[in-house]
C-alpha cells in the first residue's frame, strides 16, 4: 500500500477514536441537543395559579378531574358559557393567574394528551390581542394540531402524550411552537399590550359533541 494511502488511513483512524472518546466521556451518549427551555427559569406555581374556567351552572367535579399529576378537561358542544353574560361557545379551560405579562420573553410548558373523536377545539391559547381576543392559538382538528384552523403543527395527535412548549417574545411579537423538543412553528403575533396562558378545551368551528384534553407537569417558565 503507498504510503500517502497509509497516512490518509491514520488520519482518519486518529480522526475516529477521538470522536468516540467525546461520547465515551459523555457515558456513551450522543451530544446534548438544546432544549426549549434552556435560558429559561421556571416561575413559582400553586394550585391558585391555576384558575378553572367552565360551564357557568355545571358544578366542578362534572366537567374537571385533577389526581394530583394529570389534569383532565372536557365539556360538551351543547353546554353554557363559563359565564352567564358571555356569548362565547362551551369551555372547560384553566386560565393562569398571577403571571400576566406585557414585555419579556415567557413560555408554556405542558404535556398534553388528546382522546380520539375530539375535534373542533383549542386545547392552549396565549390570550390578549389588538385583532382578536388571542394572539395564538393551538386547536385540534379530525386528529392534526393546527396554528388556529390553518397551519398543520402537529398531524396524528390523537392517544399519545406529547411534550408542548410555546415561546412568546412580546417585543419581537414572535411564538415558537415545539413539538416534543422540536420546533414545529414560528409565527408572528396580533398585537395587544398585556398576554396570559390558557389551557384545556375550548368549542370551535365544527366541534364535536364532546371535547377532552389531559395536562400534566405544567410550568411557566421566563427568559432573563
Amino acid at each position: 500500500m503507498a504510503p500517502r494511502a497509509l497516512s490518509w488511513i491514520s488520519v482518519s483512524l486518529l480522526v475516529f477514536l477521538a470522536s468516540w472518546s467525546c461520547i465515551a466521556a459523555r457515558g456513551g451518549r450522543a451530544p446534548r441537543t438544546a432544549d426549549p427551555t434552556d435560558g429559561f427559569t421556571a416561575v413559582r406555581l400553586g394550585e391558585s395559579n391555576f384558575a378553572l374556567q367552565r360551564p357557568f351552572d355545571e358544578a366542578i367535579g362534572s366537567r374537571y378531574s385533577f389526581d394530583g399529576t394529570v389534569r383532565r378537561l372536557w365539556v360538551l358542544s351543547s353546554d353554557k358559557p363559563h359565564v352567564r353574560q358571555s356569548r362565547t361557545k362551551p369551555r372547560t379551560e384553566i386560565r393562569m393567574t398571577g403571571y400576566d405579562y406585557s414585555s419579556g420573553v415567557w413560555q408554556f410548558e405542558g404535556y398534553g394528551y388528546v382522546p380520539s373523536g375530539t375535534t373542533g377545539v383549542c386545547i392552549m391559547q396565549v390570550f390578549g390581542a389588538s385583532d382578536g381576543a388571542s394572539t395564538f392559538m393551538l386547536r385540534v382538528y379530525d386528529g392534526a394540531l393546527r396554528y388556529y384552523a390553518r397551519q398543520l403543527v402537529e398531524d396524528n395527535i390523537y392517544n399519545r402524550w406529547f411534550r408542548l412548549n410555546v415561546v412568546h417574545d412580546v417585543k419581537a411579537s414572535t411564538l415558537t411552537v415545539y413539538i416534543d423538543g422540536e420546533q414545529k412553528l414560528r409565527v408572528h403575533g396580533r398585537g395587544g399590550h398585556s398576554y396570559f396562558f390558557k389551557f384545556g378545551v375550548y368549542a370551535q368551528n365544527h366541534d364535536s359533541s364532546r371535547m377532552e384534553s389531559r395536562w400534566k407537569h405544567v410550568r411557566i417558565l421566563k427568559k432573563h
